[in-house]
């Protein structure tokens, strides 16, 4: 069996009962980063055999893995923080289990982007989580275009540029940071594209940041009917009828005059 076991993000004492137990006997553990998890396995005492696991070697590993799965052996995987496979190795892993009829669960506990989503005062449904932020491309177009909330992680020395990127493209648009979390200094910071940058400049930030984008309420008077439709149904893959559906309730108007507009 295969466990895949959800470790604190920050505060350890937010591990479960369950998690503690699995890992004290399993045969082996799986651990993204051994530094990070022998953190937790001193402090509760577990003295389980374990080894590395990471996106640089999870597909040397994996065969002997899934070997060891086939015959018997009981072994968990855990992330540096966290619930494992968010942003984290793990994923062909449990593709080959499925493949090869072995038998995986999963433990739940702490998740960052969830625990910042409940925080962050934004919708929580629907949202989605786009992981890292790529270095290039035109991305950010395409999530200030997303129905709901959208959750990404994003590194301390790049987080000034983007939250800038965002308010050339919509300085009204709601953002949450959220930083620490469960920790002693845990910090939620809310507010416009310039608010933020405003608070930035007067805090460094360290660490893992959460950042929230919200929901997108109304967008760039300069684009027409049929450039917000179509960019919809680019970025969305919305039908047309759900494009001028959607573009209706951003612009804020009647969708016969969406319709009507534009030769739509």
């Amino acid at each position: 069996m295969l466990y895949l076991v959800s470790t604190p993000i920050g505060n350890l004492e937010d591990v479960t009962i369950r998690a503690l137990e699995v890992l004290k006997e399993v045969d082996l553990i799986l651990c993204e980063d051994t530094r990070r998890s022998l953190t937790l396995f001193r402090k509760y005492q577990i003295d389980t055999p374990y080894q590395s696991f990471h996106k640089f070697n999870e597909q040397k590993k994996e065969e002997v893995i899934i070997e060891m799965l086939a015959d018997g052996k009981n072994i968990a995987l855990v992330s540096d923080a966290g619930t494992p496979l968010i942003n984290d190795p793990g994923f062909n892993l449990i593709k080959h289990c499925r493949k090869k009829n072995i038998k995986f669960t999963a433990i739940p506990g702490p998740c960052s982007v969830i625990d910042a989503l409940v925080m962050s005062g934004l919708a929580t449904s629907p949202f989605q989580f786009v992981g890292f932020l790529p270095k290039k491309g035109n991305f950010l177009n395409k999530l200030l275009y997303y129905p709901g909330t959208t959750i990404a992680f994003e590194s301390p020395n790049r987080l000034k540029a983007t939250i800038n990127d965002i308010n050339k493209l919509d300085p009204k648009r709601e953002i949450v940071i959220a930083r620490e979390l469960t920790k002693k200094f845990e910090e939620i910071i809310s507010g416009t594209p310039s608010e933020i940058l405003l608070f930035l400049e007067k805090q460094k930030q360290l660490g893992e940041i959460v950042l929230l984008i919200g929901e997108n309420k109304s967008y760039s008077k300069n684009e027409s009917d049929s450039e917000v439709i179509k960019a919809l149904q680019e970025y969305l893959g919305l039908s047309t009828k759900d494009a001028i559906k959607y573009a209706a309730k951003i612009l804020n108007k009647p969708k016969r005059e969406i319709y009507q507009s534009e030769n739509c």
